[in-house]
């Protein structure tokens, strides 16, 4: 830290208690009084630099009995301040650093210490110090802007804090590859081989970069209200706005407790260093101070990560901050709820008006805010799914993200008993039905909301099952929700229905393959050999079709074990066909479930296979019946002889 020194004379000043004394031999002719500290010193030292006591001096009657006494319990820096003035006009030593010049400066203006009252006088020194060393220092700058704190309404009508600010600004604005910022100020040297020189004499260390965040860490010692000085000049000066959001991170994790629940063991000294400061302020400071930094954050996308904007949102609602801090905070995550994570949405619910252990209307606005966002910006396209490829609009993959979050969101929260039903609905329902390439995440969290509220009603339930597309089930899904007791039976049967069109529509396309494949076969027997015996470039892209030889046994596999699926979900239909017969419905109640499930496929699907079933059985059976009536005959035969 620079320094200057002033005066040339040894120390005369002595404590004794709450009281200084000069020991210069002379008695004191006057007491000064600066708080409970009493200064006994001499007159004219004093009044031939300042021009205020020697005005008070002059005032004070000289007739009284007792001695002079003046009090200056308004002066800037309190007795620390006057006792450095106080030796400065003693001619004592006293040392200018970056955390008393400010005190100094706005003590001499105070006692009016101008060249007036002798050359090089405090005022001068002070600001030739001021501004030739420190505000040339990153170091001490942030120093002296910190100690103006004390001094501030007299800082600022001597324009130090504006100094100290414009300074800062220039500094952090200035890309510190260009200047050496703040390695320079250091004193660190580099050899002709570029490492780092101490004293003349190579350590062997290189110097490290500097990057851009370099000053994050300094500026978390300034009060609020400097910290926003800071903060708006350099904004005025166009830093880049994820420099500001930074920042602004760190302050608010110094000084605001919880803003983090996922804390590394790197993090634990700063963790209890900002339970410590922040336990010394009271809880409407930390308001204030949370409301501050919502406002300085940039509004722009990606700025601020998602983890620390639900930090803020969590800590609002602790601290019962205002509503358009809340919908602001909330504004900004829907912004960006595609970076998201399942842990920053179980938010709990702080609210003694709500019973849910989790805050889902907090998440239904922040999810409505992304939606809107994503029709504004042309992101709300129909889309489609075709050959397992989504065909849609350039925003698709951050809302089908967002669907998938959800979705586990859904599923989290849906064991809560206290968790209504149009609640659950309406946040399922938000998203459109592009979003969801499948539904298998939807219909989880459905099965889960079942088991968890039993005492639904068979309405509700088929309610909340056309939440789910039964067409967009993956074929594992499918087979869960096929044998699901929870789930109404119209449902059962529509995915039934949907889980054997998907399996004939995958043989299919297996026969169609292994079809291309056996007539391609010949192709490869037929290419010629050269007479070296190397096979010319065609025959060696031939080689490729053993891999497909292999692949198609493994398809033939894949047939056959789909092929026994599709025989057990006929019967399983069959049976059920059966059963709703014999309710006595018979084929006229068939044929209505039918028509209200939309399909336009007879019982034929059941039938076939069943029929396919049933002459392979007679067709094995009539060798067997063959073969007893010959050994009948043989015993006829036998028996009449």
């Amino acid at each position: 830290m620079a320094c200057m020194k002033l005066g040339s004379k040894a120390d005369g000043f002595q404590r004794q208690g709450q009281a200084w004394f000069c020991t210069t031999g002379l008695p004191s002719d006057i007491l000064i009084e600066v708080g409970d500290m009493s200064f006994h010193l001499h007159k004219f030292p004093l009044l031939s630099r300042s021009g205020r006591l020697e005005r008070l001096i002059e005032e004070f009657s000289d007739d009284e009995e007792e001695g002079c006494v003046i009090q200056l319990h308004d002066i800037p820096g309190g007795p620390n301040a006057f006792e450095l003035a106080a030796k400065f006009c003693y001619g004592v030593k006293v040392e200018l650093t970056g955390t008393n010049v400010v005190i100094l400066r706005c003590a001499a203006e105070y006692l009016e210490m101008t060249e007036e009252y002798g050359e090089g006088n405090l005022i001068s020194q002070t600001e030739i110090f001021l501004n030739q060393v420190v505000l040339r220092s990153w170091k001490d700058s942030i120093k002296a802007l910190q100690s103006c704190e004390v001094v501030l309404p007299r800082a600022e009508a001597l324009q130090i804090v504006k100094r100290c600010v414009d300074s800062l600004a220039v500094k952090a604005c200035t890309d510190p590859k260009l200047f050496g910022w703040p390695m320079m100020e250091h004193g660190s040297m580099q050899s002709p081989g570029g490492s780092v020189l101490w004293n003349g004499i190579s350590t062997g260390a290189r110097p490290k970069n500097a990057s851009s965040d370099w000053w994050y860490e300094d500026v978390t010692v300034l009060s609020l209200q400097l910290y926003k000085r800071l903060i708006s000049a350099m904004e005025t000066r166009g830093i880049k706005p994820e420099y500001i959001a930074g920042s602004l991170t760190l302050y608010a994790k110094r000084y605001l407790p919880g803003i983090n629940r996922r804390q590394g063991t790197q993090e634990n000294s700063s963790r209890f260093l900002s339970l410590s400061l922040a336990s010394a302020s009271s809880e409407d400071d930390q308001r204030l101070l949370l409301e501050a930094i919502e406002s300085l954050l940039p509004m722009q996308k990606g700025v601020a990560s998602t983890r620390f904007l639900f930090g803020l949102l969590r800590t609002a609602m602790i601290l019962n901050a205002s509503p358009d801090c809340k919908g602001n905070l909330e504004k900004r995550i829907g912004m960006q709820l595609d970076q998201a994570t399942l842990e920053d949405l179980l938010m709990p619910n702080y609210s003694y008006a709500v019973e849910t252990l989790y805050d889902v209307d907090c998440i239904q606005r922040i999810l409505d805010h992304f939606l809107f966002l994503d029709q504004t910006t042309g992101g709300a396209s129909p889309c489609s799914v075709d050959d397992g490829q989504l065909i849609g609009s350039p925003s698709l993959t951050p809302i089908t993200m967002v669907a998938k979050l959800m979705d586990s969101y859904l599923a989290e929260v849906a064991p809560d008993v206290n968790l209504k039903l149009p609640k659950f609905q309406s946040l399922a329902a938000a998203l459109p039905d592009y979003a969801r390439p499948l539904d298998d995440g939807l219909y989880r969290a459905i099965d889960i909301y079942l088991k968890a509220h039993p005492w639904l009603t068979d309405s509700e339930k088929e309610q909340l099952c056309r939440l789910m597309d039964c067409q967009k089930l993956s074929l594992e899904a499918c087979t869960h929700a096929a044998q699901n007791e929870r789930l109404p039976l119209r449902v059962v049967v529509q995915v039934l229905f949907f889980e054997q069109l998907q399996l004939r529509t995958s043989i299919a396309g297996c026969f169609l393959v292994s079809d291309n494949l056996d007539t391609s076969r010949p192709m490869r027997h037929s290419i010629p050999v050269s007479n070296e015996g190397a096979m010319p470039p065609s025959a060696l892209r031939g080689e490729g079709w053993v891999n497909a030889v292999r692949e198609n046994q493994v398809l033939k596999v894949g047939m056959d074990n789909m092929r026994l699926r599709v025989s057990e979900l006929e019967k399983e239909c069959t049976n059920m066909r059966q059963e709703i017969e014999k309710l006595g419905k018979g084929k006229s109640g068939w044929s209505s479930v039918s028509k209200k499930f939309g399909f336009r496929f007879k019982s034929q699907f059941c039938s076939t296979q069943e029929g396919a079933i049933n002459s392979q059985n007679h067709g094995t059976k009539e060798p067997d019946q063959l073969k007893l009536r010959q050994s009948r005959h043989k015993e006829n035969s036998s028996s009449s002889d």
